[in-house]
């Protein structure tokens, strides 16, 4: 298969799937390596015939579907978001928990893949803002469509590649190493995995905080960005906060949220006027 055959393929397929090719363009090395992959295990001799293939036997296309999911994620993945979340936005989510008398600051880590993001949420919770709110409870929800990448999330341990841009003190305090890898301390393992496909669902309950990163505005179709993020929006709490990819924008049409002041990818869900 070559890269061009390759390209082709993913042009033709994709927007079946409710995806779009740039997002594929820089990581499409990894999708045609598994499509080589997935034709040696079906015996199917090029792309041509494996197109073929796709049209008589439809359930097929949730296999394809699989190949295409690209689970790049990483802990303190963009500092400077994380730097703004610890310094104005969990703070504040946090002191009007405080004032509503809601004893719990409620996340949700939408596509998660392996827990990079969720658990990352937890630590910069737990070591450094806790103690400034005692009374308030970090929950964190993460859900991924990937039950593989959800079985090493719930697992917790990872290379020290993935972790090189967590600051040293955090490192310190929330892993232990364990043969060749940094595994998650237990009191940091609070996370909920979830099993679940954002384009079809999303978890039950109201929000303080949502990320929804390098998934649904990278690789979904616009046709289908909308409405699966009017659905996350939807279950953010008024006055809320949305962290997006600091490469992503929103759709047009999106409304109810507007930028975080000084932040960069994070919006803030509006309140309700008062009557």
């Amino acid at each position: 298969m070559t890269d061009h055959d390759c390209v082709e393929f993913l042009h033709t397929v994709l927007p079946r799937l409710g995806l779009r090719w740039p997002g594929f363009r820089k990581v499409r090395g990894l999708v045609c390596k598994r499509l080589n992959r997935r034709l040696r295990e079906l015996n199917v001799p090029d792309l041509r015939a494996y197109r073929a293939y796709l049209e008589s036997h439809p359930d097929e296309w949730p296999v394809l579907d699989g190949c295409c999911r690209i689970p790049i994620s990483r802990f303190y993945r963009d500092r400077g978001v994380f730097e703004h979340l610890e310094r104005e936005v969990l703070p504040a989510l946090a002191e009007d928990a405080a004032v509503r008398e809601r004893r719990t600051l409620a996340c949700w880590s939408a596509c998660c893949a392996s827990g990079e993001e969720p658990y990352t949420l937890a630590v910069l919770w737990r070591l450094r803002l806790r103690r400034r709110f005692p009374q308030v409870r970090l929950r964190v929800v993460a859900t991924d469509i990937d039950t593989h990448l959800l079985e090493r999330a719930r697992t917790g341990c990872y290379r020290a590649s993935s972790l090189k841009a967590l600051p040293p003190e955090l490192l310190a305090g929330a892993f232990a190493r364990r043969a060749a890898q940094l595994c998650v301390r237990d009191e940091f393992r609070t996370i909920e995995f979830l099993h679940q496909d954002i384009r079809q669902a999303t978890p039950e309950g109201e929000f303080d905080l949502v990320f929804c990163r390098n998934a649904v505005l990278t690789y979904f179709a616009p046709a289908l960005q909308r409405p699966v993020l009017e659905r996350v929006v939807a279950r953010l709490r008024p006055g809320g906060a949305l962290v997006i990819g600091i490469h992503e924008a929103l759709p047009e049409g999106v409304t109810g949220l507007a930028p975080w002041p000084g932040a960069r990818a994070i919006y803030r869900k509006f309140e309700p006027r008062a009557a």
